[in-house]
């Protein structure tokens, strides 16, 4: 008995170690395909590939090398697990830091095949876990946001909650409040890791107590099993780490108590409404739950006091999806995800303990309506069911044993082969390239860590851990300020975006880190300030601005000339109606035929370059200019101007080292984005190039 209990274990963490392999193999195909690409290394090493990866990063450096002190942004150790596991990884082994961030992903991700083959091992079914262990550790979704390089808090996203799936399922099976206790341990230790998914494992814990008390309320462990796991629900008020090492010792301690004694069911139920109602209270389970809804579901401006332009529309994963990518992203296909379906309800109705899975199938069909990033969390047990769907056909089919490890085998692969073939073109660059980062490291020598960038909260992650600068919006802080940079560059004044500029850096400071655009306009209060007046009066030359603390940088990428509509429509806005000031017009586009002069462009535009004529589809409208532009080798901009109408309301340029050409109204054309980078033109009163490169334009602001 010994002897066979042995060779499962070793056989169970064989299937494991191939499994995670297989996990790891599978997310160094990025490496392989970028590893000859000096464009995207730096320090030594590739680049990740995820902006947000940054905000931890910087975090990391804080600890390591003391930077970023005056950045009020920055995580500490203790506030984020991916921090925390990042320094310790970096301080214990020879690795960089950016080696360490490049690989955490892959390795942290992998680790999800564990508790996918435990799962099935409670059921006898280790064979049918490592099969399912290899499609749901690299199926789409899952490996898009774990893949090598994609440093985010991501990695534990669906690999945490599955270690909780495991113990509550062994808790139902075995009644050993170990494995409660373990469950709880794991609930507790979540937030450090992935607080984003704390709503998840409330209804985790939720629904357990449910299902407890439900099929199991004679048992002498239940109701103290529902106790250690309400209990691990409970936010402790305790400033970070001390509320996950104190509740962890409380729920070790309880344990022991709960071990030892013995309760009628009335009082252990008394005591589990008490905590159930201390973690809905404390937990804000409701609050928290409506809030994720409607952040994902949300639409058009905000609506209390000034009106400014909702970011979440404009975010890819935060959209509706259709059922196509719903599919592809769970299960690879279409057909997998209806096959992962079906599989679910086979795997309920003979194992019930798996209806504890139902919150992490129920996120993944929410994407649908909020986006794609909640497909993640469904992909392990879609794939624990659409395995188990072809163990109970290959069974049916046969008993043999050699007919089964080829029926699996066939039928994973077939679900295996969308998956790879997708990570073979799922091509993702790194989030800049050498010349970018070359760029903000030619900042970080002539500037100091208590110095501003205004920039765009794309690059704000990126800036911090490049330039050791800070920013007033980033990938984290990016509501109503929005406005103060999307303004500052589309204003057709050098004044508005210089004193704006100081205003609002010196305002944020200030005030104590307080949303710059509430502070100056008083939004929502009584004295509500009109943003249109001080907005006119900045444009005033001799404008009183607060004293001057730090310099302040002006980041105008190359990259940004793609989104610059987007970024646009942020501070296009009459703030105090919500409306549109006037409708923007640019577009970057490529010639993709010469006629004679008559250039066709690649979004259907066609542009007469003899009569100075633009035609969108049937409409005919004159051109002011068309202006060429090029850069020189020492990052100066040579322009050619050729002069058609005057009453024409676009201006086309093509900027010839980059082979595109921009179409867009005259107005956009002064604004600072467009003569700054572009043109390379500047007010010289106000500003002072620092860095100037094909890829991006820095300007010291002088007042």
């Amino acid at each position: 008995m010994e002897k066979t209990q042995g060779f499962e274990r070793r056989q169970v963490l064989l299937f494991m170690l191939v499994a995670y392999l297989f996990s790891f193999a599978i997310r160094m195909i990025w490496v392989y395909q970028f590893q000859d690409n000096p464009n995207f290394y730096w320090n030594g090493q590739l680049m990740i590939n995820t902006n947000d990866g940054y905000f931890f990063a910087s975090g990391a450096q804080k600890v390591l090398y003391g930077m970023h002190l005056d950045n009020p942004r920055i995580p500490d150790m203790w506030s984020f697990g991916t921090v925390a596991l990042t320094v310790l990884l970096t301080k214990v082994t020879p690795f960089s830091l950016e080696t360490v961030i490049l690989y955490m992903p892959a390795i942290i991700s992998s680790l999800v095949v564990i508790p996918i083959i435990l799962i099935a091992r409670l059921y006898k079914g280790s064979l049918w876990g490592f099969f399912a262990a290899l499609l749901g550790s690299i199926a789409w979704s899952y490996y898009n946001r774990t893949m090598t390089g994609y440093y985010d808090t991501d990695m534990f996203s669906a690999m945490a909650p599955m270690f909780i799936l495991y113990f509550l399922m062994k808790s139902t099976i075995d009644f050993n409040l170990k494995s409660a206790l373990y469950a709880a341990l794991a609930i507790a230790v979540y937030p450090f890791l992935y607080d984003a998914g704390a709503s998840i494992v409330y209804a985790m814990g939720t629904l357990y107590a449910v299902y407890m008390i439900i099929y199991h309320r004679n048992e002498d462990t239940t109701y103290n099993s529902i106790i250690l796991v309400f209990l691990a629900l409970v936010p402790f008020p305790l400033a970070d780490p001390y509320s996950y090492i104190v509740k962890i010792a409380v729920l070790v301690v309880l344990y022991f108590i709960l071990l030892k004694s013995s309760f009628e069911h009335k009082k252990s139920l008394f005591v589990i409404g008490i905590l159930f109602l201390l973690f809905m209270y404390f937990g804000n389970v409701f609050g928290l739950i409506l809030s994720k809804i409607s952040f994902y579901t949300a639409t058009g401006t905000t609506g209390a006091g000034l009106h400014f332009y909702g970011v979440t529309q404009t975010i890819r994963e935060a959209g509706k999806i259709p059922f196509e990518t719903f599919a592809n992203r769970i299960s690879g296909s279409q057909i997998g995800v209806i096959l992962s379906l079906v599989g679910y309800i086979v795997l309920v109705i003979r194992h019930r303990a798996f209806i504890l899975a139902l919150p992490l199938v129920g996120i993944g069909v929410f994407a649908l309506w909020g986006g794609l990033r909640f497909t993640v969390y469904a992909v392990p047990v879609a794939a624990m069911s659409v395995i188990y769907l072809f163990h109970i056909i290959t069974t049916t089919v046969s008993d043999k044993k050699s007919i089964y490890l080829v029926g699996m085998t066939v039928l994973t692969a077939s679900m295996l082969y969308p998956n790879i073939k997708h990570i073979i073109q799922y091509k993702v660059p790194t989030v800049l390239n050498k010349a970018e980062v070359q760029d903000l490291d030619a900042l970080r020598k002539v500037s100091d860590s208590k110095d501003y960038v205004m920039a765009w909260w794309d690059y704000g992650y990126p800036i911090w851990f490049y330039s050791d600068t800070n920013t007033i919006i980033d990938g984290g802080k990016h509501q109503n300020d929005n406005f103060i940079i999307s303004k500052i560059m589309q204003t057709t004044s050098p004044e508005v975006a210089a004193n704006l500029s100081r205003l609002a850096v010196e305002t944020y400071v200030s005030s104590g880190y307080k949303t710059i655009a509430d502070t100056l306009f008083k939004n929502g209060q009584k004295e509500q300030l009109d943003p249109n007046l001080l907005l006119s009066e900045l444009e005033n030359d001799a404008y009183k601005l607060p004293k001057k603390t730090r310099n302040i940088y002006l980041y105008l990428p190359y990259r940004m000339l793609n989104i610059f509509p987007t970024v646009a429509v942020f501070g296009n806005l009459d703030l105090t109606t919500g409306k549109a000031e006037r409708k923007i017009a640019f577009y970057p586009t490529n010639a993709v035929k010469n006629d004679n002069g008559v250039l066709q462009f690649s979004n259907g535009i066609v542009f007469d370059t003899k009569k100075g004529e633009l035609f969108f589809g049937k409409q005919k409208v004159p051109v002011k200019y068309f202006i060429v532009t090029q850069m020189t080798k020492n990052g100066e901009t040579q322009i050619q101007t050729q002069p058609y109408h005057a009453e024409g309301q676009y201006v086309v340029v093509f900027m010839k080292s980059y082979g595109r050409f921009m179409v867009m109204d005259e107005e956009t054309f002064r604004s600072m984005y467009v003569q700054m980078f572009i043109l390379g033109k500047y007010d010289k009163e106000l500003f002072e190039p620092v860095v100037s490169s094909p890829y991006s334009r820095i300007y010291k602001l002088k007042r």
